[in-house]
């Protein structure tokens, strides 16, 4: 499989060219951000205050990395479960968010989202903090401190791994894979 190379920021245009199941490596700069810290910049958006990073083109990857090793730029950073983000995803998506990074499903509306504003779901591997630790190039705290681990970080990567799980067309990976491993012939072997 070949792996199509993202640099960040993003625009439609690469967006509209991702489908789900792409393989990807991302290189530039993504951002930090677990629900806390989501539904502080939902809430800042809601009053009319800036963000503490402009969210056009950006990818978001939800993540509390561990701390760094000394003369490492960050420790393990694996993703997290996505879901939880679900609830603030769509505001960001409409004001210029353009990717996120997790693991698992998201909810019909954050799916609905990335449709209407052109953005993308990306799946990292979880279980593999480790590793995607070294495509940290760097890493520093840019807003939210107070939220230890869960502060948003702006990280520098190249070559980052992912997939891509949910496009602009309404397809999901997850839902492609489980139908073509549940094919079955005879339907009435369900009782259907």
């Amino acid at each position: 499989m070949s792996a199509i190379r993202i640099t960040t920021p993003i625009d439609e245009k690469v967006i509209e060219k991702l489908k789900a199941g792409d393989f990807v490596l991302i290189s530039g700069v993504i951002y930090t951000a677990r629900d806390a810290a989501h539904k502080r910049m939902v809430e800042a958006l809601e009053r009319g205050e800036e963000l503490p990073f402009d969210l056009q083109g950006q990818i978001i990857y939800y993540a509390g990395p561990a701390p760094a090793k000394p003369g490492k730029p960050i420790g393990s950073v694996g993703p997290t479960t996505s879901y939880r983000m679900d609830p603030y995803a769509p505001k960001l998506l409409e004001a210029g968010l353009k990717g996120m990074i997790g693991k698992g499903t998201r909810s019909k509306e954050v799916v609905e989202a990335i449709k209407k504003f052109k953005g993308v779901y990306f799946g990292a591997v979880g279980g593999a903090a480790a590793y995607l630790a070294r495509c940290v190039k760097s890493a520093e705290v840019i807003a939210y401190e107070d939220l230890g681990p869960e502060a948003v970080r702006r990280l520098v990567v190249e070559d980052f791994p992912a997939f891509v799980i949910n496009d602009i067309y309404g397809n999901d990976l997850y839902k492609m894979g489980r139908y073509k491993y549940t094919e079955v012939e005879d339907p009435a072997l369900f009782g259907c």
